[in-house]
């Protein structure tokens, strides 16, 4: 009996320190998502994975003593829609940090209001290079891939793999023009004899990809390149295969399991490959834990967006941590060159432009998987930061406003 109040008295000593520990007030991010819409399934992914992160932090007693408070915020994916309910929750509720991962323009309007107000913008998934380019700022971090490191990964997956003819095909505006250009670049460095057998550019929301496929069927290609995203690239997955086309398909966002369902034909996606910062699929230990227990806590998987905004946010906690102040100016010094050894690989913040330096992964369609009863990615293999990056001198960055 005298063991056993002992023991009850150990534990509620623990639960009294943890609650004094979070007594402290609270550490307020806000995740700035499409949460309604056509994009509301997005936004709503990367949210959980942000949640997610601040449940595990708070369950071992909280950030610098206090509670992370997430504030979900609707976007619209309007970025006047952003900075006004941004900038209403810096007033009115002291929000010092925003995270967001869907729409470049909403990720440049909030590093823009973020740089007046000094306050901090992350992204863990919009990838327009300029952001961290020539339009980087001070009070701006991106923890994800841009355009350029994504395509160079991919890149490297097809001279490596010793293909030699090669179609592209994006949808017609500058993330699509951007991503194709640097995968062509990047592609000539590597192996100036792959021939670039066609290139198309179409207009976004197109139906019919027929005449397109045929096109690309008469080039004969052995892979085809592409960025596309959201219908655009269901819609032409969909509509190859039963067209004839036999050619791989290398891809942006196939590691998104709902694009592979709205596909409808596991035979359309199997043998084709994708790239990310993040995927369930990566083979360390730490990887194979988290996602683990991420199923166990939550009931799914952290796949895709909600592994990067997991791991997005634990960056953002062990800056602050490392700054051990909510103070913006010290959190952006003590987050410059800060390296981080996550689920995905190391991630090193680089100073000069704000840009993470991190593993892209590259996994093939696979038809059996412990995941889902669809095909999905099969073992990730990784592309090191250092075949991927972009010299600090050659990003446009001229300076973060120091």
């Amino acid at each position: 009996m005298k063991k056993g109040l002992t023991i009850l008295s150990m534990l509620l000593s623990v639960l009294l320190l943890a609650s004094v520990a979070l007594a402290g007030g609270t550490i307020k991010i806000g995740v700035v998502e499409p949460l309604s819409g056509t994009f509301k399934d997005v936004g709503d992914r990367y949210l959980e994975g942000v949640k997610y992160a601040a449940k595990m932090i708070n369950q071992n007693g909280g950030l610098l003593g206090k509670k992370v408070e997430v504030i979900p915020m609707d976007s619209e994916l309007k970025p006047a829609v952003a900075v006004r309910k941004a900038t209403k929750m810096i007033m009115k509720d002291g929000v010092k940090f925003f995270m967001g991962g869907t729409g470049s323009s909403v990720g440049g309007a909030m590093a823009v209001l973020a740089a007046k107000k000094n306050a901090i913008m992350v992204t863990y998934g919009m990838e327009a290079a300029s952001m961290t380019g020539e339009k980087c700022c001070r009070n701006f971090f991106r923890t994800c891939a841009n355009s350029d490191n994504h395509s160079y990964a991919l890149a490297n997956w097809v001279a490596e793999s010793g293909y030699k003819k090669v179609f592209c095909i994006a949808q017609d505006y500058s993330f699509g023009q951007q991503a194709t250009q640097a995968f062509l670049d990047k592609l000539k460095e590597l192996d100036p004899s792959i021939e670039i057998v066609g290139k198309v550019m179409h207009p976004i929301g197109t139906k019919d990809f027929a005449p397109y496929v045929s096109q690309i069927i008469a080039a004969k290609p052995q892979v085809v390149f592409t960025p596309n995203w959201g219908s655009d690239l269901t819609l032409l997955l969909k509509q190859a295969k039963p067209l004839g086309l036999k050619a791989k398909f290398a891809c942006y966002f196939l590691n998104d399991e709902n694009a592979i369902t709205a596909v409808s034909n596991d035979e359309a996606v199997i043998g084709s490959v994708t790239a990310e910062t993040y995927m369930v699929t990566i083979p360390t230990e730490a990887n194979q834990k988290f996602v683990a227990q991420f199923k166990k806590s939550e009931g799914y998987y952290p796949t895709w967006l909600r592994g990067k905004a997991y791991l997005a946010a634990n960056f953002l906690f062990k800056a602050i941590e490392k700054a051990g102040t909510t103070d913006v100016d010290k959190v952006i010094s003590a987050w410059e060159g800060l390296v981080y050894d996550s689920p995905a690989g190391k991630m090193t913040m680089r100073a000069c432009d704000h840009q993470n330096q991190t593993p892209v992964w590259i996994a093939e369609i696979v038809k059996d998987n412990p995941y889902f009863k669809h095909a999905y990615v099969g073992k990730a293999l990784e592309v090191a930061p250092d075949k991927i990056a972009v010299p600090c001198a050659k990003t446009g960055c001229k300076g973060l406003g120091r």
